[in-house]
C-alpha cells in the first residue's frame, strides 16, 4: 500500500467515526511514523510504505477513533509558533491561550522595570511561562504545578526552547508556596470547566486530565483561592490574567470588585477568554 492509498483509507475511518478533521489527523499521524512533512507526503503519494509503517499508523489511526487526541499520539502540539512535547499528564496547548500570551507580553514590553518577573500558575506543559520568556528576553519567570509530571514536561519545553535558565520551577498549590516572592504579573490558566459540564466534554478531551479541567460549580473556584494569594505577591500596578470560558466573563469580572481595573477581552471566535486585572 502506498502513501495515498494508506491515507485515503485512514480519513475514511477517521470521518467514519465522527473525527471532525480526519484529513489533517490522517497526514499528520503518517508524517509522525515517516518522520517527514505533510508535503512530503503530497509529492511522495506513490511511494509505498513498508509492512512495520502501515502497521504503525493503522495503530495510531484506531487510537484516533477511540478518541485519544493527535498531540499525545505524536507527543508534539505547536503554541506560539514553537513545539511543544505534550503527554497525557499535561493538558494540550490551545490556539485559544496564545491570547494570554499576547497580552502578557504586550504589558511586559511597556514595563519599565530592567528585569520584570513573571509568576505562571498552573504552568502544565509550559505554554505560557516559556512562550512570554522566549518572547521577553530580559524576563525572570517561576512556573508552579501541583503536578510533579506536568512540571518534569514544563522543565523539558524550557530547556528546549534554551529559557530553562530564566525560569524557576517549584511544585505546589496555587501561590501557597510563593507568598514571599514578588512579581510584576501572574499568568493562571487554571481548571475552568463547571464540574456539571465534565460529562458533556468531547471524548477526546475527556483524555485529558481530569485535573487540569474542573474547576468547580461554576468554573471558578481555583481562581477565587488564587486572587487573594496575587494580591499579596502583585508589585504596585501589577497585573494578573486569567483564562476563562465563554459565559464566565461577568462572574470572572465580579472577583475583582475591589482592585482599581479589570477588563474582559475575547477571543478570535469572539468568545470570552481572558480577564486582565491590575492592581493598585
Amino acid at each position: 500500500m502506498n502513501i495515498q492509498m494508506a491515507l485515503a483509507s485512514a480519513r475514511a475511518l477517521l470521518h467514519q467515526n465522527n473525527i471532525e478533521q480526519p484529513r489533517l489527523d490522517a497526514e499528520v499521524l503518517l508524517s509522525q511514523v515517516l518522520n517527514c512533512n505533510r508535503a512530503y507526503l503530497l509529492t511522495n503519494n506513490v511511494k509505498p510504505l513498508t509492512e512495520m509503517q502501515l502497521r504503525q499508523f493503522n495503530e495510531l489511526v484506531q487510537k484516533r477513533t477511540q478518541g485519544q487526541p493527535v498531540a499525545y499520539l505524536v507527543g508534539v502540539k505547536e503554541f506560539m509558533g514553537l513545539n511543544f512535547t505534550v503527554t497525557p499528564d499535561v493538558l494540550i496547548p490551545r490556539p485559544d491561550t496564545e491570547l494570554m500570551v499576547e497580552t502578557a507580553v504586550s504589558i511586559i514590553n511597556k514595563h519599565a522595570k530592567e528585569n520584570p518577573k513573571l509568576l505562571d500558575v498552573g504552568t502544565g506543559s509550559g505554554a505560557v511561562v516559556v512562550s512570554t520568556t522566549h518572547f521577553v528576553p530580559r524576563l525572570k519567570a517561576t512556573a508552579v504545578d501541583i503536578s510533579e509530571q506536568a512540571l518534569k514536561i514544563a522543565q523539558k519545553n524550557a530547556k528546549e526552547h534554551n529559557v530553562d535558565n530564566k525560569i524557576e520551577f517549584i511544585k505546589g498549590n496555587l501561590l501557597e508556596s510563593l507568598l514571599h516572592q514578588k512579581a510584576d504579573i501572574i499568568t493562571a490558566n487554571l481548571p475552568y470547566v463547571p464540574s456539571q459540564d465534565i460529562l458533556t466534554l468531547s471524548e477526546e478531551v475527556k483524555n485529558e486530565p481530569k485535573l487540569a479541567l474542573d474547576g468547580g460549580p461554576d468554573g471558578l473556584d481555583l481562581y477565587r483561592q488564587l486572587i487573594p494569594q496575587a494580591e499579596k505577591i502583585l508589585n504596585p500596578a501589577g497585573h494578573l490574567l486569567i483564562e476563562i470560558g465563554p459565559g464566565q466573563g461577568q462572574p470572572a469580572l465580579n472577583l475583582f470588585k475591589h482592585w482599581p481595573q479589570a477588563n474582559l477581552y475575547h477571543d478570535l471566535a469572539n468568545r470570552e477568554r481572558l480577564v486582565v486585572a491590575k492592581i493598585n
